[in-house]
């Protein structure tokens, strides 16, 4: 039998790399357009030799770098994967007991956990249409478990410190809601806006949706909790209580995050690996082929005409190494990559300083489950202010202790925020969790603290690329130094989630990773096929 793999094959014996990118071409193996990029479709299949001779060398083992790797090693290519940090992961980077967190400008944390418990101090939930990052836990063996990322039992805590079940916002809003719209279509108002077949069906819709009694009134139902519960016999029946007047609700400046959960990026259902956000990037560098170099702090990256010269030291021992290769692929984040000594192009440098990083932060507790005594579950508590939400954990239902985050913060909020001392921060979190469960402010111990932005060789969790421009998350990104980042330079390709969609997502670093391979292999077929081949040395 004929495959497609043979005839590349004999094409490439033939006519050399050009030859056989012109028949991908054809064939449909990549084209102009990557669609990993917009679709995060996996990598088109392609020769497993295809980079035999060729050597890459990727600069940071965050998720980015780990995946372009695993992909270039799959296709041929000698890759080297070099990272200043004494782990892999990058921005997944879960905290565990012993482990010390260091922040540029503050004195170490060193986490005191109780056992078994961890911190996912970055990415902490993968939503079920990103298929790429669970695809890659799925085929390097990495066991994931439901996140419970929202409890109808958690709250919405308004500013004067009244709180309102979730349970309760949802469906009195929507009883309230459609006895309104009832009210409205019975009176004739919506004659214009609705056919006569369309009104007799949106009616009983809306006595259903709501919980509307006959007459189309809202006097409460048990979807919101009951105010009497179910016995048993006939001594008692369950009841609904009276429902929260509207004007109340509204008056609960965090009722517009009852519709949180309707994001399509935190809807049900969400997943965890299980042991920490960690485990996948773990499994993807425990199958590359040559693990990657950590504790290697690049210091210089140099382009030449026929490959690239990167330097680095081993912040182990001081001892400077440089490495050469025929590519490089660079997921530094850009504020670490803007103070590297770098010949880059003029226009491409001035685009890298330009880059502005967002501030994230997390106080996160070792704490007794004193939550669940509220029937809370997992999910979150929406308190606002410069403290945001309450995170509660997913795993370890029922046991002694967990790890509960008293602060997950991000724009402005998280810049005020940040710039409190870090006692200040641990206190205001602790307060925040005392507020929504009296008293057990004080039983939330072992305290650790991240800002991302002082985080070093990351100095930010996600990019804005419109700053001060006020944007919906996800907005569609395309400035132009956001297009031209997404350009190689020359044999330097620029990669991470930072130039995706989704900069906050590992969904967004491995579409940009499989975007740069598909680049890496159609620049490598462009060039002089007489080119000399080598190893990364």
């Amino acid at each position: 039998m004929i495959t497609r793999r043979r005839v590349l094959h004999r094409i490439g014996a033939a006519g050399g790399i050009a030859a056989v990118a012109g028949a991908m071409q054809t064939m449909g193996w990549f084209g102009i357009a990557e669609a990993a990029a917009a679709n995060a479709a996996s990598l088109a299949q392609m020769p497993g030799d295809l980079g035999s001779g060729r050597s890459v060398v990727v600069l940071g083992a965050g998720f980015a770098g780990l995946v372009a790797a695993y992909e270039l090693q799959q296709r041929g290519f000698s890759v080297t994967v070099l990272e200043a940090r004494s782990r892999v992961g990058g921005k997944a980077w879960t905290v565990r007991d012993g482990d010390t967190i260091e922040m540029i400008g503050e004195q170490p944390q060193t986490a005191r956990f109780s056992e078994g418990l961890y911190f996912n101090a970055g990415p902490a939930r993968l939503p079920s249409f990103h298929q790429g990052v669970l695809g890659y836990a799925k085929k390097f063996g990495v066991p994931l478990e439901v996140e419970v990322n929202s409890s109808r039992s958690a709250y919405l805590v308004a500013g004067n410190g009244s709180k309102l079940r979730m349970r309760t916002a949802v469906n009195d809003m929507r009883g309230h809601i459609s006895e309104l719209l009832a009210k409205a279509v019975n009176q004739g108002a919506l004659d214009q806006a609705l056919s006569v077949d369309e009104k007799a069906k949106l009616l009983p819709f809306l006595k259903f949706y709501g919980d509307l009694e006959g007459d189309y009134a809202f006097k409460g139902t048990t979807r919101s909790g009951f105010k009497t519960g179910p016995g048993a016999g006939v001594s008692s029946f369950e009841s609904a209580p009276a429902p929260v007047p509207l004007g109340d609700l509204l008056a609960n400046d965090q009722l517009q995050m009852m519709g949180f959960e309707d994001n399509l990026y935190m809807q049900a259902t969400m997943f965890q690996p299980v042991g920490g956000m960690d485990q996948i990037s773990v499994g993807i560098e425990r199958n590359l082929k040559q693990r990657a170099v950590l504790n290697a702090d690049v210091r210089r990256i140099r382009q030449r005409p026929d490959g690239v010269e990167i330097a680095y030291v081993d912040t182990r021992n001081g001892r400077a190494q440089t490495i050469k290769a025929d590519y490089c692929v660079c997921t530094i984040p850009f504020p670490v990559l803007a103070g590297i000594d770098a010949n880059f192009a003029k226009p491409v440098a001035t685009a890298i300083a330009g880059v502005v990083y967002e501030d994230s932060n997390k106080v996160a507790f070792d704490a007794p489950r004193f939550w669940e005594q509220d029937q809370i579950y997992g999910g979150l508590t929406f308190v606002g202010g410069e403290t945001s939400l309450i995170w509660y954990p997913s795993w370890g239902l029922h046991g002694d202790r967990g790890m509960i985050l008293g602060c997950y913060s991000s724009g402005e909020p998280g810049i005020k925020f940040a710039r409190r001392p870090i006692a200040e921060q641990i206190a205001m979190a602790r307060a925040a969790i005392d507020r929504v469960h009296p008293g057990h402010g004080a039983d939330c111990s072992a305290p650790l603290v991240v800002n991302w932005r002082k985080v070093p060789y990351s100095l930010g969790p996600w990019p804005n690329w419109t700053p001060g421009v006020r944007q919906r998350e996800h907005a569609g990104t395309d400035t132009p130094a956001y297009r031209l980042l997404c350009e190689p330079e020359g044999r330097i390709f620029f990669s991470g989630a930072a130039l995706s969609q989704t900069p906050g997502w590992q969904e967004g670093a491995l579409q940009s990773a499989h975007a740069t391979v598909g680049a890496l292999v159609r620049q490598m077929a462009e060039r002089n096929v007489t080119e000399p081949r080598r190893a990364a040395a």
